[in-house]
């Protein structure tokens, strides 16, 4: 019997191929395994149900009935005018519309923001509203020197 050593094969006889194979799948594993998971679903409700969302605006409703009773103090031009609402949770006057009057019906659209000066001369104290007029009308009231220091803005439920 031939009882010559086993050598191993020389490093450049060798195949790389193995090699690449078994780094790439190293890879794939690692990339896989850093992925975002998801977490796992509950097969029923595991709790009470969310609460509802409340609504950031009064109900078109609400404008509606305040206007009619308060709407005498408003400043028109061209058939519209802005108004602010007082927001009882804010405790300020933010919420905004615009007033389309035609004929004998108003139409309202909520604004972000008003757009024209505050009028601040002939106004309730307590207005649950703030009315707004052009920049011509005021103009035309400061011309004639009847300037008035702004109402308290307390709001509607505070006292004078």
């Amino acid at each position: 019997m031939d009882e010559t050593p086993d050598r191993p094969p020389s490093p450049a006889r060798l195949s790389k191929t193995p090699s690449w194979v078994l780094l790439g799948f190293v890879a794939g594993a690692l990339f896989v395994w850093s992925l975002p998971r998801e977490a796992p679903r509950a097969a029923g409700p595991s709790g009470p149900p969310p609460a509802p969302v409340l609504l950031a605006r009064p109900l078109a409703t609400d404008i509606e009935a305040v206007f009619a009773e308060w709407g005498r103090y408003a400043v028109w031009e061209h058939d519209l005018t802005e108004v602010a609402l007082w927001d009882v949770d804010r405790k300020s006057y933010s919420i905004c519309y615009e007033i389309l009057r035609s004929g004998e019906s108003c139409y309202f659209r909520s604004i972000p923001k008003l757009t024209r000066p505050l009028l601040t001369h002939g106004v309730h104290v307590r207005s649950p509203l703030q009315y707004t007029e052009t920049e011509e009308q005021r103009r035309e009231w400061l011309d004639r020197g009847t300037a008035a220091p702004p109402p308290p803005g307390g709001g509607p439920g505070s006292r004078p």
